[in-house]
């Protein structure tokens, strides 16, 4: 735990990961947001977690061995494993099932909070185990307004960053010493961004970091899939909260332009239609019909220059956007998104970046599909490892597109290293990205780039 949690693109367990955590912090019995949850219950829901998402109904804690010969560490796998065939049968309607499960969890010694929260938590899915409409504010309730940016602003960027482990504390200390006039996030509150969720891994970090509401900087977050697995009710809670007015963010998607008119930064809602009921789906997300008209106008009554932020990527080289064909070729580029980009006509032309999250990694790309500046930094918290090399480019695309040389993240041997980007944009609309590592708690520029 000490790099961050195994995460899954999957709602189902992503929420069984939220009762997981939650029956481990009540475990050490304080309120405090500090406290950290009791990590071997949150190690065992992983590996169950890990089980189910390769086709495993189970995980074998000790086999077919009674109960009481099983080690502490399979008994927790055990809990843990009755706990999901639990919250499938809840979300189900298996009552028999259910009742069943129940007895065996109330024979042994496993926590009984697991059964109190699952009952809570399968709230969030509907009938036959399908997520439940998540929350979504319109555009004709979001209005027309902008945001206010301030001339020569710095910007902090990060993605996938809400896991509240470590390295996510770490890295946003780093970004607080570069002194950013405001913060944006792409994205994901781990593991389902429940209210306790974004209270303690996101509000409560930016405190810790930049300081009460009513003091410090806007900070502003875009809906990633994640934030969506539990309907979004911590999400849109979390943006209401975060900032005094003028700069409440009115939506999930949102623009804040200069006044010199130099720039704007118009974000989209990409993680409204992500998601799966029961396993990872060759999900193809899209903007709602009503918000592409939206971002559209932003960009017609505008004369300067744009920077796009999204939650989920336009192409990538690394991860597979939809399914494969019947040739087995899969497709770099997300049809959907990419459609409502042509859609901004000659607006595209002062389109001067977009970046994205999703991936846990850092990708600088070459220009493709029409856009030239293609960023992912979802390299924010999520641990990575070397084994998992995820700069090999998937077989099954042809002609993806490409990285910009000597722009890939480094590694300690074990993990590969996470980041934040910096923006700066001036009033006469120039600007320039800088890219930076945490080594060891050192904020490292690995790159720096005129846009």
């Amino acid at each position: 735990m000490a790099e961050g949690p195994l995460t899954f693109r999957d709602p189902f367990l992503s929420l069984y990961q939220s009762i997981a955590e939650e029956v481990a912090r009540r475990s050490v019995k304080t309120e405090s947001l500090e406290a950290p949850p009791e990590p071997a219950l949150i190690l065992a829901a992983e590996r169950v977690a890990a089980a189910r998402h390769v086709g495993l109904t189970e995980v074998p804690a000790g086999g077919g061995a009674a109960l009481e010969s099983l080690t502490p560490v399979e008994y927790g796998e055990r809990c843990a494993s009755l706990a999901l065939q639990m919250l499938r049968a809840k979300v189900l309607g298996d009552h028999a099932t259910l009742a069943r499960l129940k007895d065996e969890l109330k024979a042994g010694k496993c926590d009984p909070g697991w059964a109190t929260t699952i009952e809570a938590y399968s709230e969030y899915f509907g009938i036959g185990g399908q997520r439940r409409a998540p929350l979504y504010t319109t555009p004709a309730q979001a209005g027309e307004g902008v945001l206010p940016l301030k001339a020569g602003c710095r910007i902090g960027l990060i993605g996938d960053w809400g896991t509240g482990a470590g390295p996510a504390k770490r890295l946003l200390g780093l970004v607080a010493a570069q002194k950013p006039d405001l913060l944006i996030h792409l994205g994901d509150i781990y593991y389902s961004g429940t209210p306790e969720e974004c209270a303690r891994k996101f509000e409560a970090e930016m405190v810790a970091a930049f300081g009460a509401k009513k003091t410090r900087i806007p900070i502003f977050t875009l809906s990633g899939n994640h934030d969506m697995y539990c309907g979004g009710v911590g999400y849109y809670g979390l943006i209401k909260a975060l900032n005094r007015a003028p700069q409440v963010q009115p939506a999930s998607f949102f623009c804040l332009r200069s006044v010199e008119a130099g720039w704007q930064i118009l974000a989209m809602d990409t993680g409204l239609h992500d998601h799966s009921p029961f396993g990872v789906a060759d999900a193809v997300t899209f903007v709602e019909a009503d918000e592409q008209a939206w971002l559209t106008r932003r960009i017609d009554e505008f004369a300067g220059r744009t920077i796009l932020l999204s939650h989920h990527q336009l192409f990538s080289a690394f991860s597979r956007i939809g399914p494969k064909d019947a040739a087995g070729r899969a497709d770099p580029v997300n049809p959907l998104l990419l459609r409502m980009y042509d859609g901004f006509g000659g607006g595209r032309d002062r389109v001067a970046a977009w970046f994205w999250g999703h991936e846990h990694n850092l990708c600088i790309y070459e220009p493709y599909a029409g856009l030239k500046r293609g960023r992912c930094i979802g390299h924010g918290a999520v641990p990575v490892f070397v084994e998992e090399d995820p700069y090999e480019p998937l077989a099954e695309v042809s002609v993806p597109p490409t990285l910009v040389p000597r722009t890939q993240l480094s590694h300690d041997g074990s993990y590969y290293r996470h980041g934040f980007a910096m923006l700066t944009l001036e009033a006469d609309g120039t600007g320039s990205a800088a890219y930076f590592e945490d080594r060891d708690g050192v904020a490292v520029q690995t790159y720096s780039e005129t846009l």
